[in-house]
């Protein structure tokens, strides 16, 4: 049945829906789940297996190698990329980009197996291993608990407390807090004491490793009652080690003459967190798998207002990232870009099409947008940038199908028809074609749709809200817009009925006139007309080449990050120093607001696109909040240059954050072999190559520099007669300098460990390694040190060492100054190609380069499939050959426009830019199959071929040309949108100029190929 004449007859059920359909999207929009950016799965997991003592070599061929080749044998593994250091393997595991958020549960729990499989290889000495698969969880609420005047034990206090209040929040998941400093109780033995009595470290911590353990000591019954036993003798003070005795050859001793007990801290700190030069506590805090960020946000704040009187006084939250406020600040922006994109559209059409046919239009394309919302919320569609900007996208195409039937109808009614019988011949004539053009534009946008990678992942929104809503605008532009139309636009002065009499005036003012004057030209110069166009588009094939590349744009976000390294092997305490001395010039600067600092290790993943660097005491990490994002790259600029005048022994750059897939390091080279040395030889190449170019910075290594390892000699002959071994010595070297752990001291919930170590002054001279003393289980003595070894060397050592695949590499990382990476890596790739490797070595690229081949052959993949689609569907629609290809002749036109824009604006190709030349096919498609439809229909009613192809050009060319001024005008917001605009400038110039050329050239087109000519008209 036609739907006009359904909709017609049945007003009341039509108009209901209408309601049904606004109010129904207006309470999903309002519900609906609101991000800064839209979700992608970070398909990779942790496998982190303690070492502790080990090489870096040792523990990559007795440990790391193990875990590989037991995660190697998962189905669903993609890329193991492993990191050995001294006493630590990471493995990370990357998984295929077929397997979702629903399907990777299950891989972990296989991976677990796997790695716990392997536990029974693993040397003695190896801790369990851990697989950490929420690497990818987002802490969307990031702050920082600091105070000047108080200590780290009083900060984790009210952490604490903050962290069992604010997980009571709702939608809140988690909550990890770092930078605190670990309690300890130290005990350091008075070595002239020792010697004196005889007595060892260790008989010490025998006697203190089994206090305040928590052992059962059973029940007894008495009379009815079944009664606990629980003795005293546990430590409940610091005073209680003091007392403690200690018996020795039937002598006692009590700990406090023999050792100092004190409470303090674990030294070194394992990772340091600064809020504006203030030490403080980190505290992250997720949201639950489909909770609202912003619901989050706004019941965080308000449990913070209610407790912040709590807290001790001058004891402040420093907010470093909160989501929820960058969500609302996107999302009102991108309301706002909407809003006037719909007012430029709408003004558009009350231009072109009058006030009564604008503003009916302009109610169907706000009906169509509000009532996309209802079906996209149980999509799990979410307001993000993506969705929002694929509204705006979507606007110009949206009003395709109501302008044609409103301009259909206005035609009807100017040769006399009834509005009733106007509505009801046009959407006859026009349904069929407008849902094959809609299907056509939808399939255009539909590899995105089914992209797995990170990139199509992220971008996946875009296909949802341009199928949903080009699906609605077909469906209401053949029932709810005629039904309007027939109680808004004016009847035929003269009511003929059905009568099909053509006005002579219809097409035939001063306007068309010149129009079909030039088109009957272009047809008569048919091979000159083919001849210009072809030229214009290879000229502007060649002119694509000078087009820059990228593949994500930089963020806008108010805050930048500046990446510290040290000479590797570095104190975290000299790290600090350089941070120090960077966040006092920094808190000078004009336009800095805060400046947050993490030190040791990177911070928590507080946006989806930032990824965490490991942990190493030689790194820090800055992250800087700005009042205005257009001053960052002044900010970079300047910053870099202090630290290269300032901070000699440190390397530092600064970067922006991402918008979308991609790290830092855009440019990486990875060498792949089996020596070391080699490897490092190929490195120290290309680091000179990459140094030598005036374009970069940031110049790096993932192995760093080698570190220094002293390395006492143990005089075997010597040390066997004490009875003393390697494990011995390592004992009591450690216990000297770093302390030895002998067990756990219980304070409420707290666990301290119980550590032995010397003292301070002994701690920080070497000199006197070999006057340590060591317990003689054969001499019954502590004697010196210098008795078991010969002597102390020191040699380098590789500290960390990666692997790719199981093979050994290592990475080469730069970034450009200014403008793209990919035109930097052009420049440097031949250079580093041209590098002699040596037999079973290899160069492989990684970085932007990788990131976008990977995106656009994850999006070629599909493109075929939906090509044919589109192909089939215009075959299906004309059931011809001929006029189909007449259609795809034009889409490649699109180039020219796409080049001019691009070299005029100086935008770079990115892959969003790459998308809009993909869709821009599925618009020209829906614009020339509209054109064709009408040639069709009036070679139907007897009109002369040639006649008919200049008067159906005329008659489309005001429906083709809205069409086309309404999606390029309605991206007019998106322009000024740093994400979108190489994408908006790719289709608002890529279809003007498609859209001239098509309303002239496809008629010259099908001339040339149905053998029409201008003589027989």
């Amino acid at each position: 049945m036609n739907p006009a004449a359904f909709s017609l007859k049945h007003k009341t059920t039509t108009t209901v829906l209408t309601v049904v359909l606004f109010l129904g999207g207006l309470s999903s929009f309002l519900n609906m789940s609101r991000l800064e950016d839209p979700e992608f799965t970070i398909k990779d997991a942790l496998v982190v297996t303690p070492y502790p003592g080990a090489s870096a070599q040792e523990v990559e061929q007795e440990v790391t190698d193990e875990i590989e080749t037991a995660i190697q044998q998962l189905g669903q593994l993609d890329e193991i990329e492993s990191r050995s250091e001294r006493g630590l393997s990471i493995v990370t595991v990357s998984i295929k980009d077929s397997y979702d958020a629903a399907t990777l549960p299950q891989v972990w729990d296989e991976l677990r197996r796997k790695v716990g499989d392997a536990q029974a290889q693993l040397p003695p000495g190896t801790q369990e291993s851990m697989v950490i698969d929420d690497y990818g969880d987002v802490f969307g609420v990031y702050m920082v608990l600091y105070g000047e005047e108080y200590s780290y034990a009083e900060l984790k206090e009210v952490a604490d407390y903050l962290k069992r209040e604010l997980l009571l929040v709702q939608d809140v998941a988690r909550i990890e807090l770092h930078g605190y400093r670990t309690e300890a109780i130290f005990i350091e033995p008075k070595r002239e004491i020792l010697s004196q009595i005889g007595i060892s470290s260790e008989q010490i911590g025998q006697s203190l490793i089994q206090k305040n353990l928590a052992i059962d000591t059973g029940r007894v019954r008495m009379g009815k009652e079944f009664i606990t036993i629980d003795p005293t003798g546990e430590i409940n003070r610091i005073e209680d080690f003091e007392d403690l005795a200690i018996s020795y050859s039937g002598r006692q001793f009590y700990l406090k003459d023999i050792a100092d007990v004190h409470r303090g801290y674990v030294d070194p700190q394992d990772d340091i967190i600064t809020y504006d030069g203030m030490p403080g506590i980190a505290l992250g805090i997720s949201t639950i798998s489909g909770g609202n960020v912003v619901r989050m946000g706004e019941a965080i704040d308000q449990r913070l207002d209610e407790i912040r009187s709590e807290l001790p006084l001058g004891m402040e939250i420093g907010i470093v990232s909160h989501q929820a406020t960058s969500v609302v600040k996107a999302i009102d922006g991108f309301t706002a870009s909407l809003i006037q994109a719909l007012v430029i559209v709408v003004g558009v059409l009350l231009l072109f099409m009058g006030v009564r046919s604008g503003l009916l239009i302009g109610f169907i394309l706000l009906l169509t947008i509000i009532g996309s919302f209802l079906f996209l919320q149980p999509m799990g569609v979410a307001l993000e940038r993506i969705s929002l900007g694929a509204l705006i996208i979507a606007l110009g195409m949206l009003v395709d199908n109501a302008i044609v039937v409103i301009d259909g109808m206005l035609n009807g009614i100017k040769r006399g028809k009834t509005r009733e019988q106007a509505a009801i011949d046009t959407v006859r004539q026009s349904a069929l074609p407008l849902l094959g053009a809609t299907l056509i534009a939808i399939f255009a946008f539909a590899a995105i749709g089914t992209t797995d990678n990170a990139a199509g992942e992220f971008c996946r929104s875009l296909f949802y809200v341009i199928c949903t809503s080009l699906l609605l605008s077909w469906v209401t532009a053949v029932t709810v817009t005629p039904l309007l139309a027939v109680i808004v636009l004016k009847g035929p002065k003269v009511d003929m009925g059905s009568k099909d009499t053509p006005s002579p005036d219809l097409f035939n003012n001063r306007f068309y006139r010149v129009y079909k004057s030039i088109l009957q030209g272009l047809i008569h110069f048919r091979w000159i007309t083919v001849t210009v166009v072809g030229l214009l588009f290879f000229a502007s094939l060649w002119g694509f080449g000078y087009v820059k590349q990228a593949f994500f744009p930089p963020s806008t976000r108010a805050q930048y990050m500046v990446d510290l390294w040290l000479p590797q092997g570095a104190h975290i305490e000299e790290t600090q120093a350089h941070v120090n001395e960077l966040e006092s010039w920094l808190k000078e600067q004009d336009g800095i607001q805060h400046v947050t600092s993490v030190l040791g290790r990177g911070a928590l993943r507080f946006i989806l696109t930032y990824a965490p660097e490991m942990a190493n005491p030689a790194y820090a990490q800055l992250l800087i909040d700005v009042d205005d994002a257009k001053h960052i790259p002044e900010f970079i600029n300047s910053t870099e240059a202090f630290i290269h005048e300032n901070l000699p022994d440190a390397t530092g750059y600064g970067t922006k954050f991402e918008l979308g897939p991609g790290e830092k390091g855009k440019i990486q080279a990875r060498f792949l072999g089996s020596d070391p040395n080699e490897l490092r030889r190929l490195a120290s190449s290309a680091q000179e190559i990459f140094e030598s170019h005036s374009n970069t910075k940031s110049v790096r290594t993932d192995w760093r520099q080698r570190v220094k390892l002293l390395r006492p000699q143990l005089a075997e002959d010597r040390a066997s007669l004490l009875g003393i071994g390697k494990t011995e010595l390592a004992y009591a070297i450690r216990q000297a300098f770093e302390g030895q752990s002998v067990g756990v001291y219980r304070e409420g919930d707290l666990l301290l460990p119980i550590i032995i170590r010397a003292t301070e002054r002994e701690r920080n001279d070497f000199g006197q390694l070999e006057s340590i003393h060591i317990w003689s289980p054969v001499a019954q003595r502590r004697v010196p040190l210098s008795q078991v070894i010969s002597g102390t060397e020191i040699v380098f050592e590789d500290e960390i060492l990666m692997r790719l695949n199981r093979k050994p590499t290592i990475t080469v990382y730069a970034d450009p100054i200014e403008g793209t990476a990919s035109a930097l890596f052009e420049e440097l790739r031949p250079q580093i190609e041209a590098l002699e490797l040596p037999s079973g070595y290899e160069l492989v690229w990684y970085g932007e380069y990788k990131n976008s081949n990977d995106a656009n052959e994850a999006l070629a993949a599909g493109i075929p499939f939906f090509f044919l689609l589109m192909v089939l569907t215009t075959i299906t629609l004309f059931n011809s050959l001929r006029q189909p290809l007449v259609i795809w002749m034009c889409v490649p036109l699109s180039i020219i426009g796409v080049t001019v824009g691009l070299l005029t604006t100086g935008q770079p190709f990115t892959f969003m830019a790459l998308l809009g030349v993909i869709s821009l096919s599925g618009m020209l498609i829906k614009n020339a199959i509209v054109m064709i439809d009408e040639l069709n229909a009036q070679v139907g009613r007897g009109k002369a071929l040639y006649q008919a192809i200049v008067d159906s050009a005329a008659s489309r060319l005001l429906p083709v040309a809205m069409a086309a001024s309404t999606t390029a005008l309605g991206m007019i917001p998106l322009l000024f949108d740093d994400f979108f605009a190489a994408m908006a400038v790719t289709i608002v110039f890529g279809l003007l100029f498609a859209t001239i050329l098509t309303t002239l050239v496809l008629p010259v087109f099908y001339s040339i190929l149905f053998r029409v000519k201008p003589t027989t008209a």
